[in-house]
Formats: C-alpha cells, sequence, structure tokens
C-alpha cells in the first residue's frame, strides 16, 4: 500500500465533516473546561455505525468460540500454529481504525486516547483473556463505547517498572479474592463503568516472583474509590485519575479467564504492543494539521515586507515537516499492509514504531510554535495545545528510554 484509496479518502473526509461540526464547536470546552469527551465521542460511533460493526463482529467471534469448545485441545492448539492468512477484509478494518484516530488527533488526541483506552485495550484485555461469559458480560458494551473503560496497571511507585514495582495485591478469599492497592495516571479513570485492574496474587512468596492476575471491576463496588480528574500539561481531552482499592471483595468470575493460570504478563505485553501501535495514527495526525495550520500561516503572515514562506530558514522547516509527514503515513500503511497480511508488528516492532513517530510528532509541533513566534505560545492559535499534546507522547505506554531498551534487547536477542 503505497496510498490511501478511493474508499479510504472518502471515509477521511466524512470524519473530517463531523470533527467541524461536532469536535470543533465543543473543544474548547472540553480542552479548557473540564467537560468529559464521551458524548461527542459516542456520537462518532453512532454516526459512522461503529458501533453497529461492532455487534456484528462480536457476535461472529462468540460463535465461532462456541463452536470451538467442543473440539480437541490438540486440534485447537495445531490451528493456532497455522501460518497467518492474508485478509483484505483485515486491513480494510486497520485503516477504519485509524483513519478517526488521525482526524480527531488533528483537533484533540486526548479524545484519542480516551476512545482508544475504552474501545481498545480494556476491551482488547476482556477478548483476549476472558471467558465467552465475561466477553459478554462486559466487553460489548466498551467495543460500542455504550459504557467507558479503564485499563489499570501503572501505580504511584511503579513508572516504567510496572511488574516489578508493583503494590497491588490479590488475596484468597474462599472462593473468591480481596484486592488491595492504587492505580494512578488512569485513562478514563474519574468516569470508567468497567475497569480492568492488574494486581499480584499475595500467596506469601517474594514480590517478584507472584503471578500477575487481571480482575474486571464494576464502578460503585464497595471499597472501589475513583478520583476526581487529575490537572495536566496535555491531553485534556481524555480525563486521567487515580483508583483506590480497600479490601474490595471479588467472586472468581471477575477473573479474567477463571484461572490464576492465565499468562498475564504476556497479555500486558500484547497490550503494550497495541498501545504504541496506535501511537503512530496520533501522530500522523498531529503532524498534518501542524504543517496544515504552518503553511496557512507561512503564506500570510508578513515580516521584512514579504511573506515568511519566502525565507530559507522557514522552508526548511516545512520541508522537515514533510518528510516527518511521509515517514510517519508509511508506518500507517504498513499496520494497514500488515493486517491484510494476517501479521501484526512484534513488541519491538511497536517500540520502535512508536518512538520515531513520538520524537517526530514533538519535533513538528515544537518548530510549529517556533514558526508562530510568540503567537504559537497563544492558546488562540491552537499550535500551544498540539504542542502539550505530543508530549505525552513520549512518555505514555513505555517512554522513549524504554522503547529504546526493547529494541536494544531483541536486536542482541535478549527480548
Amino acid at each position: 500500500m503505497i496510498e490511501w484509496s478511493e474508499t479510504h479518502l472518502s471515509i477521511r473526509d466524512s470524519i473530517r465533516k463531523f470533527c467541524d461540526a461536532e469536535v470543533k464547536p465543543k473543544l474548547h470546552a472540553i480542552e479548557h473546561e473540564g467537560e468529559p469527551p464521551y458524548d461527542v465521542l459516542r456520537k462518532l460511533i453512532a454516526t459512522f455505525g461503529i458501533g453497529d460493526m461492532a455487534r456484528m463482529t462480536f457476535a461472529a467471534q462468540i460463535e465461532k468460540q462456541k463452536a470451538r469448545l467442543g473440539q480437541p485441545e490438540v486440534e485447537r492448539a495445531d490451528r493456532e500454529k497455522r501460518e497467518p492468512r492474508a485478509n483484505p477484509q483485515a486491513g480494510m478494518e486497520m485503516a477504519m481504525r485509524m483513519i478517526p484516530i488521525i482526524e480527531l488527533s488533528r483537533h484533540s488526541p486526548g479524545m484519542v486516547t480516551a476512545l482508544g483506552v475504552s474501545m481498545g485495550l480494556t476491551a482488547s484485555a476482556i477478548m483476549a483473556r476472558g471467558t465467552i461469559a465475561q466477553k459478554e458480560r462486559w466487553a460489548l458494551d466498551l467495543l460500542t463505547l455504550d459504557k467507558i473503560g479503564a485499563w489499570a496497571i501503572t501505580e504511584p511507585g511503579s513508572g516504567s517498572d510496572a511488574f516489578g514495582a508493583m503494590k497491588s495485591t490479590a488475596r484468597r478469599d474462599g472462593d473468591g479474592y480481596v484486592l488491595n492497592g492504587s492505580k494512578t495516571f488512569i485513562t478514563n479513570g474519574p468516569y470508567a463503568d468497567t475497569i480492568v485492574f492488574i494486581c499480584k496474587l499475595d500467596e506469601g512468596s517474594d514480590p517478584k516472583l507472584r503471578k500477575v492476575l487481571q480482575f474486571v471491576l464494576d464502578k460503585g463496588m464497595a471499597g472501589l474509590t475513583q478520583s476526581k480528574p487529575l490537572r495536566k500539561l496535555g491531553l485534556h481531552g481524555s480525563p486521567t485519575g487515580e483508583l483506590f482499592l480497600e479490601d474490595v471483595r471479588v467472586s472468581k468470575d471477575r477473573l479474567l479467564g477463571e484461572t490464576e493460570e492465565q499468562p498475564s504478563r504476556a497479555a500486558t505485553k500484547e497490550t503494550f504492543t497495541a498501545e504504541r501501535t496506535a501511537v503512530a495514527g496520533m501522530a500522523l495526525g498531529l503532524v498534518e494539521e501542524c504543517q496544515r495550520l504552518s503553511i496557512d500561516y507561512a503564506n500570510t503572515r508578513e515580516q521584512f515586507g514579504k511573506k515568511i514562506g519566502e525565507f530559507q530558514l522557514i522552508q526548511l522547516k516545512l520541508a522537515k515537516m514533510e518528510v516527518a509527514r511521509m515517514n510517519i503515513q508509511n508506518l500507517v500503511f504498513r499496520q494497514i499492509e500488515m493486517a491484510g497480511e494476517g501479521r501484526s508488528m512484534s513488541l519491538a516492532e511497536a517500540s520502535a514504531c512508536k518512538l520515531y513517530c513520538a520524537q517526530a510528532a514533538m519535533d513538528v509541533c515544537n518548530e510549529t510554535v517556533q514558526l508562530f513566534g510568540g503567537n504559537g505560545y497563544m492558546a488562540e492559535y491552537r499550535v500551544e495545545q498540539l504542542f502539550r499534546d505530543a508530549r505525552v507522547l513520549q512518555i505514555y505506554g513505555g517512554t522513549d528510554e524504554i522503547q529504546i531498551s526493547q529494541i536494544a534487547r531483541s536486536l542482541l536477542g535478549n527480548a
């Protein structure tokens, strides 16, 4: 794939019209007045039939899974080892996911994060490791955004060492468990209806060796406290909060897979892979919008009797923006092509994708503020918001330093 198809461009234009009509009028309230983004996002889901498509896909997946229940384990394992098969429909579905990410990121990358964590990370965790009953109970409402989801792994003292420094625990209690601990920087945390809570099984062993478990929690459960939104530098369209659990009692049907033998560490890495690859779409939207604003400004702003676009230093900035845009777009195309081939990026590839895209987006946003000069520092011109929003791409989903470490370990054969 070397360019967008006519179908892709038609979808893109429709989403742009939606953003102009529905997102832009709400942007000030969402970015500066603390209004949650969910009503606008649900309108997006309804307008483009995304919820209906999710319901059909979900029903087909559940039907297939139920049909496989009676098959011998050997036969099922053999099928899972088969080579990836080409699936053009999967490529189109990937493009359908990417295009809204790109277009929304032109206006509010925070809204993309709120949407992606709910419909993406949280729902995917349940779909990947949950039982059929758990999927039917929680996942579908997340996939349609009828309910808001949060994926809770980060803790106040953990940061990049998510597993090693994890202190949240699950203690066996009869047929169920008692959960304790706290989480921070949780996207959608203040408003989440459904929370995937990641913790360690407290069975008296060395904390570093303990099993990692995932539980599904509902808003309002006894002992669960969701904080108000935290104030932060950017991504104001993505409410972020803290979670506190004090003796939260849960039954075994809330343990993902209903077994302690689930490979939760591996599942979390899969989630990180999905999160990191999505950064390419967000970065492309940011870069395209910065470039558009910069070109308009360079063609209208005059200094020393000339349009600033006539100065070579300004031209250099615009040229570098175009190089970044092309490279990021090619990484988006690569993901669409891989999906059509039945493949996905490895964790190391996803880390490389995120590392480059995050740095490139930040460089472009920084140069855009510089091109606008004093005006670029003012909220009226919007580039200051894009600059603030881009900064977190180098932090969440693993910092740049973590991406470098992951890539290097893979190259050295230690992944």
